[in-house]
């Protein structure tokens, strides 16, 4: 039996199968590191990546795409920088660095990046949400009209702080700057026992940038002591971990206590404390060699 094929039959077929065979062919972005030091990977390949963009090392380590420069993209090592040696392949993971949200946050203490560091095992259900998103504007924002009561008598009635507003602590060391953070957070627990509906629970989050671990331990323990964990969030970003999650713990607390703030509830955000975070971002500008301020 003799089959006539006519070329233009022949050519349409060809394409229909190599249109097909490329359908479902999916190829990810790979790049090469140049240099790496101080935290820092210069690396090579990477042109379609988005600012603020998760990558991942080929030692698993991973980092956030910050300096998208002709040549090279600046990256932020998110740990330590041993193990990433010239020449290893980086990939593109697709997403912009987030950190997981919700009530199962609660009472967990975790890292800048959402992983519990306290021991009991991994998160339950949660949702994820960016560290970085654009703030409500002026016109969607309600006027601060309701009071955050925080149980210290001075502050209430001399310098009350109302719900939606932001309020710098300032002072000498050892004069209690902290103290008045912890107290407030402790004395939510008599607060929260007389809300009737969670809209008017006050969840906390504290945010501990450049602290020493051991007084983040502690600071853990008063809680738990005294039951104060069950509304409250750690995030730890200590002293002996490095600039860039020191300066990513902030946008953390932030994206976790937005949670709330969305769901129709309150949030209480301590960051103890900014200078310590705006010595990591200087860091990290001057070794990415842009403009600190």
């Amino acid at each position: 039996m003799e089959f006539s094929v006519r070329a233009a039959e022949l050519t349409t077929l060809l394409e229909s199968r190599i249109t097909n065979f490329y359908t479902n062919f999916q190829v990810d972005e790979i790049g090469r590191v140049v240099s790496v030091g101080d935290g820092i990977a210069r690396v090579y390949g990477l042109n379609e990546i988005q600012a603020g963009e998760l990558v991942e090392f080929a030692s698993g380590v991973k980092g956030i795409a910050l300096n998208l420069e002709n040549e090279n993209v600046g990256i932020v090592v998110f740990g330590s920088d041993t193990s990433i040696k010239e020449g290893d392949l980086v990939k593109r993971t697709g997403s912009i660095v987030d950190v997981p949200t919700g009530k199962a946050m609660l009472g967990r203490v975790v890292d800048a990046l959402g992983v519990p560091i306290d021991g009991r095992g991994a998160l339950s259900d949660h949702e994820r949400r960016r560290v970085e998103v654009k703030a409500p504007g002026i016109i969607e924002r309600k006027s601060v009209h309701e009071p955050m009561q925080t149980g210290l008598k001075a502050v209430d009635s001399l310098v009350p702080i109302g719900r939606g507003q932001r309020e710098l602590i300032i002072g000498d060391r050892k004069t209690g700057k902290t103290a008045i953070a912890i107290d407030t957070i402790l004395n939510q627990k008599q607060m929260n026992s007389r809300a009737t509906s969670e809209s008017e629970t006050l969840y906390c989050v504290y945010v501990a940038i450049g602290q020493k671990r051991s007084t983040v331990a502690q600071l853990v323990q008063i809680l738990s002591e005294a039951n104060a964990l069950e509304y409250s969030i750690l995030v730890a970003a200590t002293a002996s971990d490095p600039a860039p999650l020191q300066f990513l713990a902030l946008y953390s607390g932030c994206a976790m206590g937005e949670y709330f703030r969305d769901n129709g509830m309150h949030a209480l955000i301590i960051y103890d404390d900014l200078s310590k975070q705006a010595v990591a971002y200087r860091q990290m500008s001057l070794l990415l060699r842009r403009p600190p301020g």
